[in-house]
């Protein structure tokens, strides 16, 4: 279940009769325990409590339904449970129908309602359903009860206008929705001077069987659309003069409405019944965007991302310098007022802004500076002098684009609200400018000097509707000529394999007249090169959310080299982290954050676990050092000892065997010679068995007489003479093997492609002659030991985290960039002899703990003494190989291994 699916269910339960035996279970089945666990549950087989009636869920809740009056008792006795605390319980809960009390016990957060309200408070427990929560979104439940009811109101009126939901009246059916999100905020915030007026006004005119609800609404529409000095002549209904001339091109166009059924208008009636002085549009634009896309619907209150995460972006942008200047201003007033009028001159551009959560938050911390200026000045209620036109973005999605000018407009008026009082805000609210400033295209094939003007002097467009008009062109130009410009956002991932043609279009677009390869290219780092090609011509420093694809591996070598050759430089980064959002099992995207400026003068950041370091330099590594770039290299640098990869297999299903298919096969009499042991990174790291067929020419006609042989080779071949690529179907006429038979009779150093980022070293493992090694790892064959030692060490894990890509944070190995990269300093006979030894002694220690699997030996937390110690001896006996002596720490070994390979590079 999402967030609002859970809503909507613990919304109905507080609405039934209170069942004080049942409450427990329809408690826990509001947030998604299937029938099973109820099952359990109620037959105490995995009620764990020792209370009386209680039940208890291991490692998430316990719950009492308490005598009346009682439930403060009932909660202590949870409190002091010693079953609370043995099996890990996260929540206690007590109610008795009329009071309700619950308590996390890990944070010490609590909640006290009355029964009847505890819906309000579900976003408190969502982690019972797995789901990943920040606080911001707990504490706004209203969020995601308006998104729950307009939601269901949205489907109920495309089902019923099913002419509305084809794609050219879509728009028509989010312009209509836009409107209501304002009608429903203007009314419970006294812009439409009476409460409830609009909500009241359907209630009341329309019929019960909603047969004219659409013609009611339609009537509202026109009437804030004409001014009070026509409406007698535009025959406006009498009751719908009571509401104000909004325009603004909100209103403007055609108002037709979509045909309402009796549950549609009951859905309506319960939508306005909400307090939509709550909303908050830095939320809320997010999760509303979901409704209107039928793609992201299934995932309805999962699209959310944090205010603290996008002040990541923001803040090293340009927030912390401008709150900088506000302290070292202090009471000063001339200082203040020149820090206010640089404020009212920046310009926040997001050219990929979805829903605008970066605009609205940008705008609201701008607000508060201006606001605490004002304040120093002794000007409290002054009104503000920062124009929303000075946020701009551009937006594939019209609808995303129309949420984000009313998520600000909003903003602009809950601002005006906060800071001047409710009667000011009022006063210059309506009517709303005709201006439109979010732009709705393809951001990475409009001029954005277009959208974003560096002087004040773009071409204007005048749109018909400033909610619903595609626009190429900012429509008006900057309130204020000059000032800064600052470039934000969270543009779209798509890794390179994973484009569709027309963002490799795109990427052609941009990339071909200066890299042959930009085909490789990140999606996102077309943004980084379409800002720096704008920063060029404007000097706006620009801050992106990105994979952190796009500082590792080939992506450094393609994109940061075309951007330091046009002196740009890494300002702030935060290096990988997860970018959270309210998802259920939220595992989150592995992302960095990096703002970048071709200025080079200022201090520079990096982050890292919460940790903020002042540093000299930041590479396109996100390290502490000033390095050229890592250039992949099909030959090792240090040695001639080549890392390959191993056997390619596909299309060769038949060819591989498990244990029991393996030993049927022997049964049957096949001989033992024709089986190989296959070692993928499973079978390697956690000793899982398989095998393969492995048959000479000379012999297939032979073992062909066994007839499940024979089979298993005609799979074979059906399986690649059927595919289209061309070089599979002459393998084909050898469906007794794969496509190379290298490694035969070899011992070899095996290295997988992909592991995790949680061990102290690489799993790597040293195979005998008969291992096959498939192409999902690398392979040395006949390798010396002391190779061995240098794979194993500290050094070589630190220099592919840093050097090579990474899938999400697992490390991804690469034998280009990896092996043949790795500088080492040419080895004596006797260091090499040494580093043979120390090999020896990390397998001989990892032998005695047969049959512990690399997994359990490489568990940071369980690796056994005498393999540590064995490593450590490697490490220390390589490191002063190195220098003389261990390094101090990674960035030592970093700064050593970049100044050697400087060196080794630069010399070639």
């Amino acid at each position: 279940m999402n967030a609002v699916e859970i809503e909507e269910a613990v919304s109905e339960l507080a609405l039934k009769p209170f069942e004080a035996e049942e409450f427990p279970f329809s408690f826990l089945e509001a947030f998604g325990n299937k029938s099973t666990t109820i099952k359990k549950l109620r037959s105490g087989t995995s009620n764990k409590t020792d209370v009386i009636d209680a039940i208890l869920q291991r490692n998430n809740i316990h719950i009492l339904s308490s005598k009346k009056g009682e439930v403060n008792e009932s909660l202590e006795t949870l409190r002091n449970s010693p079953s609370t605390k043995k099996n890990k319980v996260e929540f206690i809960l007590a109610t008795d129908g009329l009071d309700f009390q619950a308590e996390n016990i890990i944070t010490g957060e609590t909640v006290v309602c009355e029964y009847k309200d505890f819906h309000n408070y579900f976003g408190f427990f969502l982690s019972l359903a797995n789901i990943t929560t920040v606080k911001q979104i707990r504490e706004s439940a209203f969020d995601i009860k308006a998104t729950s009811r307009l939601n269901k109101l949205y489907v109920e009126l495309l089902q019923q206008n099913p002419d509305w939901a084809t794609i050219e009246r879509r728009p028509d059916m989010n312009h209509f929705l836009a409107r209501l999100i304002f009608c429903f905020f203007a009314e419970d915030t006294d812009i439409f001077k009476d409460d409830n007026l609009f909500t009241d006004t359907v209630q009341k005119i329309s019929d019960p069987d909603a047969s004219n609800t659409h013609e009611v609404i339609s009537e509202i529409f026109r009437a804030m659309n004409t001014k009070l000095e026509n409406r007698e002549k535009e025959n406006i209904k009498v009751w719908g003069k009571k509401f104000p001339y909004v325009n603004g091109e909100l209103f403007s166009g055609s108002t037709q409405v979509p045909k309402f059924t009796k549950i549609a208008r009951s859905y309506f009636l319960h939508v306005g019944s909400l307090d939509w002085k709550q909303i908050n549009p830095d939320i809320f634009g997010s999760m509303i965007q979901a409704v209107a896309d039928e793609d992201e619907r299934g995932d309805l209150g999962m699209h959310y991302t944090s205010v603290p995460n996008i002040l990541k972006v923001l803040n090293p942008l340009f927030l912390d310098d401008l709150r900088e200047k506000l302290e070292r201003a202090s009471n000063n007033n001339r200082k203040l007022l020149n820090l206010r009028n640089r404020l009212v001159r920046i310009r926040l551009f997001d050219p990929a802004c979805g829903s605008g959560n970066f605009l609205v938050i940008g705008y609201k911390e701008m607000r508060k500076i201006e606001n605490e200026i004002n304040k120093r000045r002794g000007e409290p209620n002054r009104a503000s002098e920062i124009p929303l036109t000075n946020f701009r973005g551009i937006e594939l999605k019209d609808f995303s684009a129309e949420v984000a000018r009313l998520a600000l407009i909003i903003a602009e008026y809950q601002c005006d609200v906060l800071y001047r009082g409710q009667r000011l805000a009022l006063a210059e609210f309506l009517p709303l400018d005709a201006e439109n400033w979010i732009t709705k295209g393809n951001a990475l094939r409009l001029d954005w000097l277009s959208v974003c003007p560096s002087t004040g002097t773009g071409v204007k467009l005048q749109g018909d509707d400033l909610f619903s008009t595609p626009l190429e062109q900012a429509q008006i130009d900057f309130d204020n000529e000059g000032g800064e410009t600052y470039i934000c956002g969270n543009p779209p991932f798509s890794g390179s394999r994973k484009q569709t043609l027309h963002q490799k279009s795109d990427l052609e677009l941009l990339f071909s007249n200066h890299t042959k390869s930009w085909k490789n290219i990140d999606y996102v780092g077309a943004w980084f090169w379409k800002a720096a090609q704008y920063s060029l011509i404007n000097k706006a420093p620009f801050c992106f959310v990105a994979t952190n694809s796009i500082c590792q591996g080939q992506q450094v070598g393609l994109l940061w080299k075309l951007l330091l050759a046009k002196g740009f430089k890494i300002r702030e980064a935060h290096k990988s982290f997860k970018w959270n959002n309210l998802a259920k099992n939220n595992a989150g995207v592995t992302v960095i954050v990096v703002a970048v400026d071709n200025n080079s003068e200022g201090k520079r950041f990096l982050h890292h676990l919460n940790k903020k370091s002042e540093v000299k330099n930041i590479s396109p590594y996100l390290t502490n050092h000033d390095i050229k770039i890592i250039e992949p290299t099909k030959l090792p640098i240090s040695t001639n000892i080549n890392m390959e990869y191993g056997i390619y297999y596909s299309k060769s299903k038949g060819l591989l065997l498990q244990k029991a298919e393996k030993d049927k096969l022997l049964e049957k009499g096949l001989s033992a010679k024709f089986i190989r042991p296959f070692i993928g990174a499973s079978e390697l790291i956690d000793g899982k068995l398989r095998y393969c067929l492995w048959i000479d020419d000379k012999d297939v006609d032979n073992v062909r007489k066994i007839k499940e042989i024979a089979s298993r080779l005609d799979s074979v071949y059906e399986e690649r003479i059927k595919t289209k690529d061309k070089a599979v179907n002459k393998l084909a006429k050898k469906p007794h093997q794969f496509r190379e038979k290298k490694g035969d009779n070899q011992n070899k150093i095996f290295i997988p492609i992909h592991s995790s980022e949680n061990r102290y070293y690489l799993p790597i493992g040293f195979l005998g002659v008969e291992s096959v090694v498939p192409n999902s790892a690398f392979a040395i064959y006949n390798p010396p030991f002391w190779v061995f030692s240098i794979l194993s060490s500290k050094l070589h894990i630190k220099w592919i985290s840093t050097v090579c890509g990474k899938l999400e944070t697992r490390l991804r190995y690469s034998n280009t960039l990896g092996w043949n990269t790795f500088p080492f300093p040419n080895l004596t006979q006797k260091n090499k002899q040494d580093l043979t030894v120390c090999a020896e002694e990390i397998l001989i220690a990892r032998e005695r703990h047969f049959p512990a699997t690399i997994a359990d030996l490489y568990d940071p937390e369980k690796m056994p003494e005498d393999l540590r110690l064995a490593h450590e001896r490697n490490d220390e006996v390589l490191e002063r190989i190195y220098i003389g002596r261990k390094f101090k720490n990674d960035t030592e070994r970093l700064e050593k291994l970049f100044e050697l390979y400087t060196k080794m590079t630069t010399k070639k």
